[in-house]
């Protein structure tokens, strides 16, 4: 009997500690289980990514943009479309004057009063002096009365006292695989530089090729402002130091002119008028230092028309200096009287060649005498082509 109570205890121990386990066991797998950590891991062939701190720099600065070429209007009928620009001038001929033609009796103080009104426009007082005898016989022998006729007569005499037959071109053609070489001269104030820019474009939308030579190296302002125009219309610029030899500047723009091969060469030259001969020493200069490359084919005076007579001294100056071969008259459309052009001519024998009726960059004209005529009359002429 004893031998059989040991193994019984031994058994009951054991199955007790097998429900121990059992509940223990059964206890914990009741319980929420906490997530089992996760490691990422890198595939063997892709590099660990690089975390960069971003670092500030300095933005770019805008790149340049070139200025858009342009495409000047057409010179051929440039002052009749401009026509309207000379309506200060109109008012002395095409009102005042007409209106003394018209009266059913010239006696003399009517001519004389067409006297007083073309000296008053600027024509010039021996101009006026032939112009009015030429009327006076005309409409005694022809017996012309009404406006209509009077002006078609003022209008044939006005336009031969700016005699239409003088060779108004310019001279821009290149010759013997060289370019032709233009000065442009006159007296700072004149609007000289703007006008050579302007000129430019007149040669440009005649199908020239150009390269200008900014001479006036005194003026700070004038090589710059002669590159702004130039680059309007894709042409390049020939520019010293300030203050360096205008000379030097002007051969540069010739070479450069020969080299490129392009048509024609603008020359800007200085306008310092403190002595004539500081003056003709400085054009004289250039002139001879340019006709190293060959001769100057063309020099253009610049002359403000608003200063009148006044401005024709000046003007007498640079002809005694340089041999001027044309006349740019600016600013017709201010306060200048259209008689200036006549008187021009007449005193200095010179064609004016291209005027000025604005301050737009195409408001440079070809002169044509009896579209001018037209214009300062009031009178119809056929639309520009």
């Amino acid at each position: 009997m004893e031998n059989l109570v040991i193994p019984l205890v031994v058994l009951i121990v054991l199955i007790g500690a097998a429900l121990v386990v059992f509940a223990v066991r059964r206890r914990r797998s009741s319980l929420p289980q906490a997530p089992a950590p996760t490691v990422e891991t890198t595939p063997a062939d892709e590099a660990p990514a690089t975390v960069t701190t971003p670092v500030e720099t300095a933005p770019s600065p805008p790149t340049p943009v070139a200025p858009e070429i342009e495409a000047p209007e057409p010179t051929a009928g440039r002052l009749v479309r401009l026509r309207g620009r000379l309506a200060r001038s109109q008012s002395i001929f095409g009102r005042g004057l007409l209106a003394v033609l018209a009266r059913d009796h010239l006696d003399e103080d009517a001519w004389e009063e067409i006297e007083e009104s073309l000296i008053g426009a600027d024509v010039g007082v021996e101009a006026t002096g032939e112009i009015v005898t030429k009327l006076r016989d005309r409409t005694r022998v022809l017996g012309s009365r009404s406006v209509a006729e009077v002006r078609a007569l003022l209008a044939e005499e006005l336009t031969a006292a700016l005699d239409p037959q003088l060779d108004r071109s310019l001279a821009a053609t290149p010759k013997d695989g060289r370019p032709a070489v233009m000065l442009v001269v006159g007296v700072n104030g004149a609007g000289k530089t703007t006008t050579c820019g302007k000129i430019a474009r007149v040669l440009v939308a005649d199908g020239h090729s150009v390269v200008l030579g900014a001479a006036d190296t005194f003026r700070a302002a004038a090589a710059d402002q002669l590159a702004t125009w130039a680059g309007r219309v894709g042409a390049s610029v020939v520019r010293g130091p300030e203050g360096g030899d205008p000379a030097a500047v002007a051969y540069d723009a010739v070479k450069q002119g020969i080299d490129t091969g392009v048509d024609t060469v603008l020359i800007d030259t200085a306008g310092r008028l403190q002595n004539k001969i500081g003056l003709m020493d400085e054009l004289g200069k250039v002139k001879r230092v340019v006709e190293k490359h060959g001769p100057v084919n063309e020099t253009l005076l610049i002359l403000d028309a608003t200063t009148g007579q006044n401005g024709l001294e000046q003007a007498r100056v640079f002809t005694e200096v340089c041999d001027v071969t044309g006349v740019v008259l600016t600013k017709l459309d201010g306060t200048a009287k259209g008689g200036i052009v006549i008187a021009v001519q007449r005193k200095l024998g010179i064609p004016v060649k291209l005027v000025g009726l604005g301050e737009g960059p195409d408001d440079l004209a070809p002169f044509e005498p009896a579209a001018f005529v037209s214009a300062l009359l009031g009178t119809e002429q056929p639309d520009a082509v």
